[in-house]
Protein backbone atom coordinates (compact mmCIF):
# COMPACT_ATOMS: atom_id res chain seq x y z
CA UNK A 1 0.00 0.00 0.00
CA UNK A 2 1.38 3.43 -0.82
CA UNK A 3 2.06 5.66 2.05
CA UNK A 4 0.64 9.04 0.52
CA UNK A 5 -0.93 9.56 -2.94
CA UNK A 6 -2.86 11.76 -4.97
CA UNK A 7 -6.46 11.66 -6.76
CA UNK A 8 -9.82 13.47 -7.16
CA UNK A 9 -12.16 14.29 -4.14
CA UNK A 10 -15.19 13.18 -6.04
CA UNK A 11 -17.17 12.58 -9.05
CA UNK A 12 -18.23 15.25 -11.03
CA UNK A 13 -18.75 17.32 -14.46
CA UNK A 14 -17.39 20.48 -16.18
CA UNK A 15 -18.05 22.22 -19.24
CA UNK A 16 -15.97 24.75 -21.20
CA UNK A 17 -16.65 25.95 -24.65
CA UNK A 18 -14.03 26.32 -27.66
CA UNK A 19 -14.86 28.01 -30.82
CA UNK A 20 -18.23 26.91 -30.25
CA UNK A 21 -17.66 23.12 -29.58
CA UNK A 22 -18.97 22.18 -26.09
CA UNK A 23 -16.36 19.93 -23.74
CA UNK A 24 -17.95 18.01 -20.79
CA UNK A 25 -15.50 16.79 -18.53
CA UNK A 26 -16.63 14.05 -16.30
CA UNK A 27 -14.27 12.90 -13.85
CA UNK A 28 -14.49 9.95 -10.74
CA UNK A 29 -12.17 7.98 -8.68
CA UNK A 30 -11.90 4.37 -10.24
CA UNK A 31 -10.21 1.99 -8.31
CA UNK A 32 -10.07 -1.22 -10.62
CA UNK A 33 -10.01 -1.08 -14.63
CA UNK A 34 -14.11 -2.66 -14.45
CA UNK A 35 -15.16 0.54 -12.85
CA UNK A 36 -13.73 2.86 -15.01
CA UNK A 37 -14.68 0.48 -17.93
CA UNK A 38 -17.99 0.70 -16.58
CA UNK A 39 -17.92 4.83 -15.88
CA UNK A 40 -16.98 5.29 -19.48
CA UNK A 41 -19.97 3.22 -21.22
CA UNK A 42 -22.53 4.46 -18.97
CA UNK A 43 -21.23 7.97 -20.26
CA UNK A 44 -21.03 7.14 -23.87
CA UNK A 45 -25.31 5.67 -23.34
CA UNK A 46 -25.89 8.94 -21.40
CA UNK A 47 -23.84 10.94 -24.25
CA UNK A 48 -24.87 8.96 -27.11
CA UNK A 49 -25.43 12.08 -29.30
CA UNK A 50 -22.69 13.96 -28.28
CA UNK A 51 -20.00 14.38 -31.54
CA UNK A 52 -16.84 12.32 -29.28
CA UNK A 53 -16.84 10.77 -25.63
CA UNK A 54 -13.01 10.31 -25.44
CA UNK A 55 -11.00 8.69 -22.35
CA UNK A 56 -8.73 7.96 -20.57
CA UNK A 57 -7.59 6.73 -17.18
CA UNK A 58 -4.66 5.68 -14.61
CA UNK A 59 -5.27 2.28 -12.27
CA UNK A 60 -2.44 1.14 -9.45
CA UNK A 61 -0.70 1.64 -7.29
CA UNK A 62 2.17 2.16 -10.22
CA UNK A 63 0.19 3.33 -12.84
CA UNK A 64 0.05 0.13 -13.68
CA UNK A 65 -3.61 0.14 -15.75
CA UNK A 66 -3.51 3.19 -18.25
CA UNK A 67 -5.98 3.82 -21.27
CA UNK A 68 -6.47 6.39 -23.63
CA UNK A 69 -9.17 6.71 -26.16
CA UNK A 70 -9.70 8.91 -28.71
CA UNK A 71 -13.31 7.79 -29.75
CA UNK A 72 -13.33 9.36 -33.34
CA UNK A 73 -11.05 12.18 -32.96
CA UNK A 74 -7.55 12.08 -35.23
CA UNK A 75 -5.00 9.49 -33.12
CA UNK A 76 -3.18 10.98 -30.22
CA UNK A 77 -5.22 13.93 -29.97
CA UNK A 78 -7.87 13.49 -27.24
CA UNK A 79 -7.50 10.37 -24.86
CA UNK A 80 -3.63 10.79 -24.89
CA UNK A 81 -3.87 14.21 -24.19
CA UNK A 82 -6.46 13.95 -21.39
CA UNK A 83 -4.18 11.10 -20.02
CA UNK A 84 -1.41 13.60 -19.95
CA UNK A 85 -3.34 15.54 -17.87
CA UNK A 86 -4.12 12.82 -15.55
CA UNK A 87 0.42 12.30 -15.08
CA UNK A 88 1.33 15.24 -14.80
CA UNK A 89 -0.60 15.98 -11.93
CA UNK A 90 0.58 12.90 -10.47
CA UNK A 91 -3.19 10.94 -9.97
CA UNK A 92 -3.80 7.71 -9.23
CA UNK A 93 -7.15 5.59 -9.64
CA UNK A 94 -8.77 8.06 -11.98
CA UNK A 95 -11.14 7.68 -14.94
CA UNK A 96 -11.54 11.19 -17.14
CA UNK A 97 -14.39 11.37 -20.18
CA UNK A 98 -14.95 14.32 -21.88
CA UNK A 99 -17.89 14.47 -24.20
CA UNK A 100 -17.67 16.79 -27.00
CA UNK A 101 -20.45 18.59 -29.12
CA UNK A 102 -19.17 19.94 -32.45
CA UNK A 103 -20.04 23.97 -33.05
CA UNK A 104 -18.57 23.44 -36.44
CA UNK A 105 -15.45 25.10 -36.43
CA UNK A 106 -12.57 22.57 -37.03
CA UNK A 107 -9.33 23.33 -34.57
CA UNK A 108 -6.88 21.37 -35.85
CA UNK A 109 -4.55 18.96 -34.22
CA UNK A 110 -2.88 21.05 -32.09
CA UNK A 111 -5.98 22.63 -31.00
CA UNK A 112 -7.62 19.45 -30.42
CA UNK A 113 -4.74 18.70 -28.26
CA UNK A 114 -5.30 22.14 -26.41
CA UNK A 115 -8.80 21.80 -25.90
CA UNK A 116 -8.72 18.55 -23.87
CA UNK A 117 -6.18 18.63 -22.08
CA UNK A 118 -7.74 21.94 -21.14
CA UNK A 119 -11.23 21.00 -20.44
CA UNK A 120 -9.47 18.14 -18.22
CA UNK A 121 -7.57 19.95 -16.22
CA UNK A 122 -10.33 22.68 -15.52
CA UNK A 123 -12.18 19.54 -15.27
CA UNK A 124 -9.90 18.38 -12.01
CA UNK A 125 -9.77 21.96 -10.79
CA UNK A 126 -13.63 21.56 -10.50
CA UNK A 127 -14.11 18.34 -8.93
CA UNK A 128 -10.68 18.78 -6.58
CA UNK A 129 -7.77 17.14 -5.31
CA UNK A 130 -7.19 14.71 -2.25
CA UNK A 131 -3.80 13.73 -0.89
CA UNK A 132 -4.73 10.34 1.12
CA UNK A 133 -1.99 9.50 3.58
CA UNK A 134 -2.51 5.99 4.70
CA UNK A 135 -2.61 6.10 9.08
CA UNK A 136 -2.93 3.58 11.21
CA UNK A 137 -5.63 4.07 13.83
CA UNK A 138 -3.82 4.13 17.66
CA UNK A 139 -6.24 3.07 20.61
CA UNK A 140 -5.06 4.71 23.80
CA UNK A 141 -6.53 3.98 27.08
CA UNK A 142 -5.92 6.54 29.98
CA UNK A 143 -7.73 7.69 33.00
CA UNK A 144 -10.21 10.26 33.31
CA UNK A 145 -7.87 12.86 35.37
CA UNK A 146 -5.28 12.97 32.33
CA UNK A 147 -8.04 13.80 29.75
CA UNK A 148 -7.74 17.58 29.64
CA UNK A 149 -3.83 17.35 29.81
CA UNK A 150 -3.81 15.32 26.58
CA UNK A 151 -6.64 15.79 25.05
CA UNK A 152 -4.99 19.75 24.77
CA UNK A 153 -1.74 18.51 23.33
CA UNK A 154 -3.01 15.87 20.84
CA UNK A 155 -5.11 18.72 19.16
CA UNK A 156 -1.76 21.09 19.38
CA UNK A 157 0.28 18.31 17.76
CA UNK A 158 0.86 16.48 14.47
CA UNK A 159 -1.53 13.64 15.19
CA UNK A 160 -5.34 13.57 15.00
CA UNK A 161 -7.71 12.56 16.95
CA UNK A 162 -10.84 10.42 15.27
CA UNK A 163 -13.12 9.59 18.58
CA UNK A 164 -13.24 9.96 21.79
CA UNK A 165 -14.84 7.19 23.83
CA UNK A 166 -16.20 7.95 27.63
CA UNK A 167 -16.73 4.84 29.22
CA UNK A 168 -15.03 3.47 32.28
CA UNK A 169 -11.58 4.80 31.48
CA UNK A 170 -11.04 7.08 28.31
CA UNK A 171 -10.31 5.40 25.13
CA UNK A 172 -8.97 8.15 22.60
CA UNK A 173 -8.10 7.05 19.04
CA UNK A 174 -5.94 8.56 16.72
CA UNK A 175 -4.53 9.09 13.47
CA UNK A 176 -0.66 8.18 13.59
CA UNK A 177 1.24 7.53 10.82
CA UNK A 178 2.88 4.04 10.77
CA UNK A 179 6.18 5.82 10.71
CA UNK A 180 5.93 7.65 13.83
CA UNK A 181 4.26 4.81 16.08
CA UNK A 182 7.69 4.71 18.35
CA UNK A 183 7.62 8.78 18.08
CA UNK A 184 4.12 8.86 19.38
CA UNK A 185 4.14 6.07 22.27
CA UNK A 186 7.08 7.22 23.53
CA UNK A 187 5.12 10.73 24.09
CA UNK A 188 2.23 9.72 25.12
CA UNK A 189 4.68 7.83 27.73
CA UNK A 190 6.00 11.38 29.05
CA UNK A 191 2.80 13.15 29.08
CA UNK A 192 0.97 10.41 31.38
CA UNK A 193 3.81 9.71 32.89
CA UNK A 194 3.57 5.91 31.52
CA UNK A 195 -0.32 5.79 33.01
CA UNK A 196 -2.03 4.48 29.73
CA UNK A 197 -2.66 1.48 27.60
CA UNK A 198 -1.91 1.71 23.86
CA UNK A 199 -3.18 -1.02 21.01
CA UNK A 200 -2.34 -0.83 17.45
CA UNK A 201 -5.76 -0.84 15.08
CA UNK A 202 -6.15 -0.69 11.42
CA UNK A 203 -4.41 0.66 8.82
CA UNK A 204 -6.79 3.31 6.81
CA UNK A 205 -6.35 6.10 4.33
CA UNK A 206 -6.86 9.78 5.43
CA UNK A 207 -7.56 12.13 3.26
CA UNK A 208 -7.06 15.87 3.12
CA UNK A 209 -7.85 17.99 0.47
CA UNK A 210 -4.83 20.17 -1.44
Amino acid sequence: MLHRYHTVKQAGEHEIIIQKSRFIAHIKRTESEIEAQEFIQGLKKKYWDASHNCSAYLIGENDHIQKANDDGEPSGTAGVPILEVLKKRKLKDTAVVVSRYFGGIKLGAGGLIRAYGKATSEGLDAVGIVERRLMVIIHVEIDYTWLGKIEKELRASEFIIKEIHYLDIVQIETYVNEAKMQEFNDWMADLTNGQFKIQKGEMVYLEETV
